[in-house]
């Protein structure tokens, strides 16, 4: 596969029939590319395993905004790092964002990229008709029938990425004498085997639209869907990536009778319909009601263990530092002899056979008919997780040129949505019974029998079957309204917009189990929680004559939190987490522009502040022995930096391009902790007295997974129909998600002790204070990175062939961390006992990481007719 990439590579200096784009995503005339609309998975939101809130954002007159988001998409960017529930996406003027996270996957317009071209833009500050625009911007698909390019379009892809073959097909009819316009796409990727081992891609998109225009109105209704099965990729270590001599290690897949299979399976299909009114009242007049309704069905699976040892090759017990301390060389207990022979042994294990670094299906097999004889619960089997969700959204959008200069908004929305996340049972590996019991629990405290151990109270012991619900069984409602307004006026060189909107969210959780750990507080529906937000926007900008034009814009909001960081343990009970709020959020930008016959230059700098930022997480916590529910309130974050976006236009066929930002993105306060022990219920945090009282230290703590720094030199030529694109994309100040539990400050108590015993330096110093550096968050390492594309449009009889090669990395270097995050299990054991044994093996000096592909491409040929 190497070879051929070499030669592709190679290829793109003498392909003679290949087209390529040297206009950004924004620009949408019929001479636009394929390229432009072949947005990566990571684009698309779609590897929930990996960092996926990439955030697509563009402005026609901005150079920086209208590149930077498919530029920098191999490093999954994400435009000044804000979390994608700060980028609001529309369609037909409705709003798409998840009512429960916030968010907005674009995986569900993923493989119709033919019917995403109409789309307008607006970042944060600029006016628009469709929204108050979001902090990290704003995007309104139009999926009217009517708006899109007349004719057919076929395009056949290759490629050696999540996928390997691609075809679309998309017939559009226009407007006819009648009035009618009809549109249609359809679109299918595959790969039995994609850029990672063990992973595999089987993805059917669709569109359908009618539209009906009579008079001064207009009846449109599209439907579409992405109905997808794939596999996915798990972070490694870098010892397991040094192990397996390869940077793509994924610990997912292994041998069954033979053959691949992979533990990590996601099924995602999300049908989706819009209905809209389009009311042209008059010439200056249009009244603009959409109804949307989406039920999403998204399911992904899990390798599990119960009573038995964890069957992932990559778990930190097969590894051979668990058996010889690499990094202290006084832990004694495990620098012997003994220690290194057993490390000798599990590396030549490791390496001896690629099936040791795999998953052993039929060794799980075996256990589980071992264990059929004996009367006893699966040992091994695969959990799904569910997360389905039904939408209805009802929107309205006033539009109102009062006169040449001024231009007013109104719009409202209202819409519900009824989130259903619950457990089933995939696979039981050939076991024969599995009871709905908290294994976990079982201690001196509680037995199999007692009913704290039981997830349903309401089916006590219940038997599960494949296909059957256990653990979890819960329903999120969440309802929103919001009305708002935006005013627009020129006066003379000098432009303004202001814009404001006010909102109602509720939600409540209904459990569906009564968990025996909260038998009075877990089935039924919990209160609601009532949130009032708003906000209020200015954005304007003076043009100085000469070609210089000076922006600023400023905006406060107060923003509810978002239902899936709303309760404390969803899994288990109605409790709303403590000390819940809105989001209080200040934004502000200044920019420059200027532009000249041979120049077109963007300069800003912005800067935001967030207050009453809440987080949830779930992870395993050593030091109670528990599998622990995380919150994170009353933090405090900034966000700010500088971007440049310059054109050089060298001559009328070849352009220069300079792109770059230089960024933060932290927070600047210790966060309000509150957690839950899964075995026990027990509140831990900072609300909390006694032995219970714990705090967290994560101030300073980065926003991971996107680069804070990105630099990018293009080079692009364009004459006589061909395109060639050559850039120099440049990443630095890659974070990894950081642990929560490392900072805990009874956690760094134990950590304390257990240093202490080695001799090494301790956390605090001798007042109690944190040592500067001691609690860094992990980072990754940046680098360079040359992409490109070549292309050629050629004209027929009858339309005309695009062909167009682009290739990632060709250099391929594949040193570059895209994302990860530390390790939440704690480096030593024997906290109950007093003992503060610093294990072999040490997590905080392991992160889990994600490596930029090596050299991969896509060859697109469209025939337009």
């Amino acid at each position: 596969m190497q070879k051929k990439l070499n030669l592709a590579v190679l290829a793109m200096c003498c392909v003679p029939a290949a087209y390529a784009q040297t206009d950004s995503i924004g620009y949408h005339s019929e001479s636009s590319n394929e390229a432009a609309f072949t947005f990566t998975e990571a684009q698309l939101g779609e590897d929930d395993d990996m960092t996926q809130n990439v955030t697509i954002v563009n402005s026609n007159t901005n150079i920086y905004a209208s590149q930077v988001g498919y530029l920098f998409s191999p490093a999954r960017f994400r435009y000044r790092a804000f979390d994608q529930k700060y980028n609001e996406v529309y369609v037909n003027g409705l709003p798409l964002n998840d009512m429960e996270s916030g968010q907005f996957r674009y995986s569900q317009v993923g493989g119709i990229n033919n019917m995403t071209r109409n789309i307008d833009f607006a970042l944060p500050f600029e006016g628009n008709s469709f929204a108050v625009a979001g902090m990290a911007g704003s995007n309104n698909y139009n999926f009217r029938p009517a708006a899109m390019p007349v004719g057919q379009r076929l395009t056949l892809s290759g490629a050696n990425r999540n996928y390997t073959l691609r075809g679309m097909y998309t017939y559009n009819t226009g407007l006819s004498e009648k009035g009618w316009a009809f549109s249609g796409s359809v679109g299918y990727r595959w790969a039995s085997n994609g850029y990672v081992e063990g992973t595999f891609y089987n993805s059917l998109s669709y569109f359908l639209g009618v539209q009906k225009v009579f008079g001064n109105h207009s009846l449109s209704f599209s439907t579409w869907g992405n109905p997808t099965e794939r596999s996915t990729q798990g972070a490694g270590t870098d010892e397991v990536y040094w192990l397996a001599n390869n940077r793509y290690y994924n610990p997912y897949w292994g041998y069954q009778n033979g053959k691949k299979r992979n533990s990590r399976v996601v099924n995602d299909f999300a049908p989706s319909a819009i209905f809209t009114w389009d009311w042209t009242i008059d010439d200056n007049t249009k009244l603009t009601t959409s109804l949307f309704g989406k039920y999403s069905m998204y399911k992904s699976t899990k390798l599990n263990y119960n009573n038995s040892d964890n069957p992932q090759p990559n778990y930190w017990k097969n590894l051979p530092s668990s058996y010889f301390d690499v990094w202290y060389d006084t832990n004694t207990n495990y620098r012997t002899q003994q220690a290194f022979d057993d490390w000798i042994t599990s590396f030549n294990y490791w390496r001896a056979s690629k099936a040791n670094r795999q998953i052993n299906w039929d060794r799980l097999y075996y256990a589980n008919r071992n264990v059929n004889a004996e009367g006893g619960d699966a040992m091994y089997y695969v959990q799904a997780k569910h997360n389905d969700n039904l939408t209805l959204t009802l929107s309205s959008v006033f539009n109102h040129q009062i006169d040449k200069d001024k231009k007013l908004n109104f719009g409202l929305m209202a819409g519900t949505n009824k989130g259903m996340h619950y457990q089933t049972m995939e696979d039981l590996l050939g076991a024969n019974s599995f009871h709905n019991i908290n294994t976990y629990i079982i201690s001196d405290k509680y037995t199999a029998n007692s009913p704290e151990a039981d997830y349903d109270l309401n089916n006590p012991k219940a038997v599960v079957k494949e296909g059957d619900r256990f653990g979890y069984d819960y329903n999120i409602f969440v309802n929103k309204a919001r009305l708002w307004t935006s005013y627009s006026q020129n006066i003379g060189r000098f432009n303004y917009t202001v814009a404001g909107k006010i909102g109602y969210t509720s939600m409540q959780r209904d459990g569906r189990m009564r968990n025996g750990l909260a038998a009075n507080n877990s089935y039924g529906k919990s209160h609601h929680a009532e949130f009032l937000d708003g906000g209020l926007k200015l954005g304007s900008n003076i043009t100085l004559g000469g070609g210089h034009v000076v922006s600023l814009g400023a905006s406060y909001e107060y923003r509810a939190p978002e239902a899936r960081n709303a309760f404390m343990a969803p899994e288990v009970n109605n409790d709303f987490v403590y000390g819940l709020k809105n989001e209080r959020v200040f934004n502000g930008e200044v920019g420059y522009m200027y532009e000249n016959s041979w120049l077109h230059l963007n300069l800003n700098g912005y800067y935001a502040q967030m207050t009453n930022v809440s987080d949830w997480q779930n992870f395993f916590n050593d030091d109670v022995n528990s599998f622990i529910y995380v919150s994170l309130t009353d933090m405090k974050k900034e966000y700010y930096g500088v971007e440049l976006g310059a054109k050089f236009k060298v001559a009328s066929f070849f352009d220069v391009n300079l792109i770059g930002t230089i960024s933060e993105a932290k927070i600047t306060n210790d966060a309000t902790l509150s957690y839950m022990e899964s075995t026990s219920a027990t509140l831990h945090g900072t609300y909390q007295t006694g032995d219970n009282y714990d705090r967290i230290y994560n101030k300073g703590m980065r926003d991971s997974g996107t680069p804070l720094t990105a630099l990018s030199l293009g080079l692009n030529y364009h004459q006589n129909g061909w395109f060639i694109n050559l850039n120099g994309n440049y990443y630095d100040r890659i974070y990894l998600s950081y642990s929560p539990n490392y900072r805990f400050e009874q956690n760094i108590k134990n950590r304390n002790i257990a240093m202490t015993k080695l001799g090494y330096p301790i956390i605090n110093d001798a007042t109690g204070q944190v040592i500067p550096g001691a609690l860094d968050q992990a980072k990754g390492k940046g680098g360079f990175m040359l992409d490109g594309s070549i292309g050629r449009n050629i004209y027929l009889k009858k339309g005309s062939l695009s062909i167009n090669l682009m290739v990632t990395n060709i250099l391929n270097n594949r040193s570059i961390v895209t994302g990860g995050y530390e390790q939440s299990r704690s480096g030593y054991s024997g906290v109950a006992t007093g003992k503060y044994n610093l294990r072999g093996y040490s997590f905080e000096k392991n992160p889990f990481k994600f490596y930029a592909w090596g050299t991969n491409g896509m060859l697109n040929i469209t025939y337009k007719f």
